[in-house]
């Protein structure tokens, strides 16, 4: 009965102090986590992530990323089309190459350019997270939610934007225990914030891949939120 009790109060005071967490502590404890020596501000490292995606042939995509010198090189592969997407500060450079016709460079266009600063974002925000949640523009919720997902119960961080910045609502699902990030969320909104059920997509994260003592997400798989549909899966090969 005593051994009963003792585990009573440990849950429960567990309990509570989860729930007295705030968004910003909550944050800092995943950072922790994720990012022990606080190298993600000077990382500089390599990554090959292979995307799959249902009916489509895989892409293979070389990453190098150099934050202090503000410096991103992509080289996407997918059947014979290679890309290369560089920027460098404000600098944007595209290489287009058929391997089947390798003398000759393909055409690039305004929205080729415009990817490349896309595929940029797009890769230093997921593969900086948590600690992308520091950045300027960026909004935490004071309150922490603790939801069960998938038949496990989180710890949930709303993040918000500014216009700018982006207009959709992330929520970030963290183990209660370790604070290990599992699951990112995003919602559509509308113009004053109200969320849009049946929107956008859940990520679920797996696996784990140490980089320059960073940890970070070796497996993604990407879901629509209205019907669970399957959308594909990057996974860190190298």
């Amino acid at each position: 009965m005593k051994y009963l009790f003792t585990l009573l109060v440990f849950f429960t005071s567990f309990n509570i102090n989860a729930q007295e967490l705030s968004g910003k502590q909550l944050l800092d404890k995943a950072i922790k986590k994720h990012d022990p020596n606080n190298n993600w501000s000077s990382f500089t490292g390599k990554l090959e992530i292979t995307m799959t995606t249902p009916k489509n042939p895989k892409r293979v995509s070389n990453i190098d990323i150099n934050l202090p010198a503000q410096c991103f090189e992509l080289i996407a592969v997918r059947d014979s089309v290679m890309t290369e997407y560089r920027v460098n500060e404000d600098e944007v450079n595209v290489v287009k190459l058929d391997w089947k016709n390798p003398e000759k460079q393909l055409e690039t266009t305004e929205k080729d350019l415009e990817r490349a600063v896309f595929m940029k974002n797009y890769y230093t925000y997921l593969y900086g997270l948590p600690m992308k949640l520091k950045d300027q523009g960026t909004h935490i919720a004071e309150k922490v939610e603790r939801k069960t997902f998938k038949g496990k119960e989180y710890l949930v961080l709303k993040a918000t934007y500014d216009q700018h910045v982006g207009s959709d609502a992330w929520f970030f699902y963290f183990d209660p225990t370790t604070y290990k990030m599992e699951v990112y969320q995003f919602f559509k909104t509308e113009p004053f914030g109200k969320i849009i059920p049946n929107t956008g997509e859940y990520i679920l994260l797996s696996e784990n891949q140490v980089v320059n003592d960073i940890n970070m997400p070796k497996v993604r798989k990407w879901y629509y939120n209205k019907d669970d549909q399957f959308l594909g899966a990057d996974v860190i090969t190298k």
